[in-house]
């Protein structure tokens, strides 16, 4: 519990250390990975000489197979402690990790208190509504500038439509009535010639008319 005390109260002496045991652990480990090159050249050498000596020189050969093997056997020491090591690191530095996040969320912590400690939830809601009221106060004003003079009439659309029927029912007396005014004087012609031509032209006429009244409805049916 200290420990974590003296990362939260600012001390440097814990995150100094850490960083030269980290230092210190990577120095032994590069110094191993050397020893650990200089034992695989010696196991080659060794194991060579055995080769050599395999039936020339039997003793010989026995005395570089135990030598390899008691290099061989220093070397799986030195990957164990190697193991070791890099645990050793990797525990470091994931608590020195763990360390320095926490001393940034304390500082987090209180950057929001600070910034908080002005502002309450009464007083950001009235100056939310402070907001939205001036929002309406100026949609109105761009409203009232945007409307021109003269034009805030509320014209009444039954009266309109009324008038517009007014003046369709007019246009379709007229019409009609025109249609009523057909010459009655036929003039003469020679006997069964003019009744003849008399009948064709009455039958023109009432074509026409049937023709006109139809055009007309259906202007009035658009």
């Amino acid at each position: 519990m200290s420990g974590w005390m003296s990362w939260f109260g600012g001390k440097k002496d814990t995150r100094e250390g850490a960083r030269d045991a980290i230092v210190g652990l990577r120095q032994q480990l590069l110094m191993l990975e050397k020893k650990e090159e200089h034992l695989n050249k010696k196991i080659e050498e060794e194991m060579k000489k055995a080769k050599a000596n395999a039936t020339s020189n039997k003793r010989l050969a026995m005395a570089a197979l135990r030598q390899k093997k008691a290099h061989e056997n220093e070397l799986d020491r030195i990957a164990g402690t190697r193991l070791t090591l890099e645990t050793q690191v990797n525990a470091i530095e994931s608590a020195n990790l763990n360390a320095e996040t926490m001393v940034a969320m304390k500082k987090g912590a209180d950057a929001l208190k600070g910034i908080h400690s002005n502002l309450t939830a009464e007083g950001v809601d009235a100056t939310m509504d402070k907001i939205r009221e001036q929002m309406d106060l100026t949609n109105e004003i761009s409203d009232a500038i945007s409307n021109p003079v003269g034009m805030g009439i509320v014209l009444d659309e039954d009266d309109l439509k009324e008038e517009l029927e007014a003046l369709e029912q007019e246009q379709l007396d007229d019409r009609l009535a025109g249609a009523d005014r057909v010459p009655s004087h036929v003039p003469t012609s020679p006997v069964g010639v003019g009744q003849s031509a008399g009948r064709v032209t009455a039958q023109a006429e009432e074509d026409d008319e049937e023709a006109q009244l139809r055009q007309l409805q259906a202007e009035l049916a658009m």
